[in-house]
């Protein structure tokens, strides 16, 4: 990227951030000044009471927790908004019941918590709707009436339950009390004398979320997992304006898009490592990478490093798993229509909400369409169809879910740009080297249900099934076979692409939590199945090809001739089995042990019909392996993590040889990773730093002894090391950020061909993005909102050889809003200085380099009810 394009991008980031900062800080201290003129002092530095009569906004209560106290018990309901509600408590004979006025449960597994004998004394806790706008807190003596008691602490007030069974345990005396703990005498339950509670800052929601279930397939915080998790979550994707997968991927370090998935493979590297897995609900997609629709998901959560332990044959930089939207216990009812530039007609409608009163059966709809014109000199449109129906059930022991999703996308087919000597082609931005109506057919349809019983608060088993047809169809692919830099000719072949694939996957586990002595335990025990049936059928003009001139483009002047060439010709079938078993230790407090293994087995059988690139025949392959994982967290302050992991990974190699033609042993990977997680701002921003270093072993490369007869040996190695920082959340009230910075040296460290040191495909040294948004939170203006970002990525190779590069570059992102009751208005604009830059991986000199999206505006119009 040039000085004088880089520069302006960034000083305008900048300049934009230094005012966004500037006046949120001058809006807090606008409030305080208001305070402080009328004597109001206690109020400065706390939130704005919220009762019933001073506000219609009902409160979103994400989440329930319990702790353990030398008392008893203490509950904490967490909620994005941190606001202070009403309480008013009574008792019936054992029962404490607290009434919470204008707050609602909206819990991911429904709109109620329930934990048994908490303690001993106490037979139950329960949290749940009274009605459409208020919380009932119902706590259930053995013997007595449970004693209650509020906390003022940097958390805020919390319930403090103390039972007759606990109450000989001696409690702490007022002068050792922490500084930040003052007992609040609650008024008498008779009374029903309005109390405040203040609800602390929910840590599963907007910018900054704290739980994943990608990194341990349980719901482990992610300060609990010894391995870097980020997570996109859905507030990043309104935001934004998010209507590409890749688009959202560009918010977390190291994760490199490969291109705009408009060919029938979508490619992702992670730390180096090309080829990262896709899942969905944490089901791998295997023969065909189809990317989910933004529609349909709730957020996008991406593991880093070896993670074969849980999701068998994958390459060691890490996974990519998109979560669904699931049912919602209340009415919900969105629509949004965006348009842009380029055409751009985006319509989605989100509903959700109950079936009957008792609010057991629940469903959620999601539906979409998309029409884009292509930046690039294509005739065909991108238009896409997707529509998502879930049904849950929410039992008191048992919960059902089934949902199904269906997608179809027709858009152009790219074969991207070619190298000249040691850079890209310099051509138009919209050039294209194939023709202007090739296309590609996609259709993807997926069915799954989930089933999961609880034979007790620690014991669960959990069943999951999925069925996947992926098909894509074409019989217009224009594929560059090679590029005479000397005459700027290109030679094409015209084919006929048709593939299906059928999938069928199980999984089912057992997660129990129980104690050994003073040792906590999480155990998970679990079997993975799966089978796979595709077909490839490919044919080709393969000896007659087709020319272009790259700068003086004639398209439609050679006719596509008859297509007589059989490439691919093939059915294959593949088993997988997996069993694993993961513990999950806690010696202390602050002090976790992670341990797990996996056995693998993978059984390949193909029938090859006769074609140009495999000969007739079938094929058996059988690869099994073992991968273990080990991590270790501390917790030197209760908001600081300091972890370190060893984990391993197993890939098999697919369609390569030994002289005796038998398959090659599997890829192994190994990782270790060491980092610090840290909770800031009292729990509102979440931090990452890691150091990995992460070697992939067994892979195939050229047999030098016997050249030229496409023979393989297992002797390859690559290695990637480097250091990542990711950060997230809210600074303060109305001001959020999400920010990321990689370092990553990748390389060949051995190979019979490629020259040990080469640096891997595609990979940067550098890379770097930022987005903060900032909306008025007082006043006239409230409501509307600021946002600004860029995204940076740094010189990389474009082949294993380093024969050509790909330039750095800088895009700078902005956007506005106003949200107005329940109406929302958003105007983004992307690339702002509309950088001409080549995105993604290459697959080498004459496939794969695709040009990136230049100028961009999307405009939004939602409403929610």
């Amino acid at each position: 990227m040039k000085p004088e394009q880089f520069v302006p991008s960034l000083l305008f980031t900048v300049s934009v951030a230094v005012l966004m900062a500037n006046h949120a800080q001058a809006e807090e201290i606008r409030q305080h000044s208001e305070l402080w003129e009328k004597g109001d002092v206690s109020q400065i530095q706390q939130p704005p009471v919220l009762s019933q009569a001073g506000s219609q906004q009902v409160v979103a209560v994400t989440r329930v927790q319990v702790n353990s106290t030398a008392q008893g018990v203490e509950i904490i309901l967490q909620t994005s908004l941190g606001e202070q509600l009403q309480v008013k408590p009574k008792n019936e004979g054992n029962t404490y019941i607290a009434e919470i006025s204008n707050a609602q449960l909206r819990l991911s597994s429904g709109d109620t918590f329930r934990q048994e004998k908490p303690v001993a004394g106490i037979v139950e806790i329960i949290v749940n709707n009274q009605n459409a706008n208020t919380i009932l807190v119902t706590v259930k003596g053995e013997q007595s009436l449970p004693k209650v008691e509020l906390f003022d602490s940097d958390e805020g007030l919390i319930f403090g339950l103390t039972t007759t069974a606990t109450a000989s345990v001696p409690a702490t005396p007022p002068a050792q009390q922490p500084e930040s703990e003052t007992p609040v005498q609650p008024p008498s339950a008779e009374s029903n004398e309005p109390i405040e509670l203040v609800v602390t800052g929910d840590r599963n929601d907007d910018y900054n979320p704290l739980n994943a279930t990608t990194g341990t397939r349980t719901d482990t915080p992610l300060r609990d997992t010894p391995q870097s998790i980020q997570v996109i979550p859905q507030k990043v994707i309104q935001d934004q304006q998010v209507v590409r997968l890749d688009e959202a991927l560009r918010n977390i370090s190291n994760v490199i898009p490969g291109g705009f998935d408009t060919n029938t493979e979508t490619r992702y590297t992670i730390r180096g490592f090309d080829k990262a897995p896709l899942l969905i609900n944490g089901f791998r997609q295997y023969s065909f990478a189809v990317v989910p629709d933004i529609a349909g998901l709730e957020r996008i959560e991406v593991l880093k490093g070896p993670s074969s332990i849980l999701y068998g044959e994958i390459q060691p930089g890490g996974v990519i798993n998109a979560v669904t939207k699931q049912p919602l216990a209340e009415p919900f009812y969105e629509a949004e229509i965006q348009a842009g530039n380029y055409n751009l007609v985006r319509p989605r409608i989100d509903i959700s909400g109950p079936l009957n009163d008792d609010k057991s059966v629940l469903y959620r709809l999601n539906l979409s369409y998309l029409n884009n014109e292509s930046f690039r000199g294509f005739d065909q449109n991108f238009e896409e169809f997707f529509i998502a129906p879930v049904l849950a059930w929410k039992g008191k022991n048992t919960d059902f879910t089934f949902e199904a999703q269906y997608s179809n996308r027709v858009r152009p087919y790219d074969s991207g740009l070619v190298a000249s000597g040691d850079r890209v082609l310099d051509v138009p931005r919209d050039r294209i080297l194939n023709e202007p109506d090739d296309y590609i057919d996609q259709t993807f349809i997926t069915t799954r249900y989930s089933l999961e019983h609880r034979f007790s608060d620690n014991w669960r088993i959990r069943n999951d099934f999925r069925y996947a047809s992926s098909r894509l169809y074409s019989d217009a692919l224009t594929i560059t076979t090679g590029f005479d830099e000397a005459t700027g000719i290109v030679s094409r072949v015209f084919a006929l692409d048709n593939f299906y694939a059928d999938d069928y996957s199980l999984q089912s586990n057992i997660v129990g939590k129980f104690a050994t002595g003073g040792i906590k335990h999480t155990l998970l025990f679990g079997l993975d199945l799966n089978r796979t049936n595709s077909s490839t059928f490919a044919v080709s003009n393969f000896f007659t090809p087709s020319q272009l001139d790259v700068f003086n483009p004639v398209y439609g002047a050679t006719p596509r001739n008859t297509l007589d060439v059989v490439l691919i010709d093939r059915k294959t079938t593949t088993d997988r089995l997996g069993v694993y078993l993961q513990d999950q230790i806690a010696f202390f407090e602050n002090l976790k042990l992670l341990a797990g293994i996996r056995y693998e087995t993978v059984s390949q059988n193909t029938t090859n019909r006769s074609s140009l690139f495999y000969p007739g025949g079938d094929v058996s392959q059988f690869d099994d392996a073992f991968t273990p994982r080990l991590g270790i967290v501390y917790q030197p302050l209760k908001e600081v993590s300091v972890y370190a992991s060893y984990s391993q990974s197993f890939t098999p190699n697919i369609d390569t040889f030994d002289a005796d033609g038998n398959p090659l042993r599997p890829e192994r990977g190994e990782g270790y990773e060491v980092g610090v997680k840290t909770e800031l701002l009292e729990g509102k921003v979440s931090a990452t730093v890691a150091y990995f270093d992460i070697t992939k072993q067994n892979v195939a490369t050229t047999d030098s002894s016997l050249p030229g007869l496409g023979v393989s040996i297992a002797t390859g190695e690559q290695r990637s090391r480097g250091v990542e920082f990711d950060i997230s959340g809210q600074i303060i009230p109305g001001w959020n950020i999400i920010a990321s910075y990689g370092y990553t040296d990748a390389e060949v460290t051995a190979d019979n061909t490629i020259p040990v040191g080469n640096r891997l495909i595609g990979v940067p040294r550098h890379n770097a993005s930022l987005w903060t948004t900032y909306e008025i939170q007082h006043g006239s203006l409230q409501g509307l909102g600021f946002g600004v970002g860029f995204n940076y990525l740094g010189e990389r190779e474009g082949d294993l050889d380093n024969s050509f590069k790909l330039d750095d570059y800088f895009l700078t992102n902005a956007g506005i809003s106003y949200r107005r009751d329940n109406w929302r208005f958003a105007l983004n604009f992307k690339n702002i200085f509309d950088i001409d830059y080549i995105s993604g991986v290459p697959f080498g000199r004459t496939s794969g380099i695709y040009p990136g999206e230049p100028f961009t505006v999307i405009g939004s119009v939602s409403v929610q009810f």
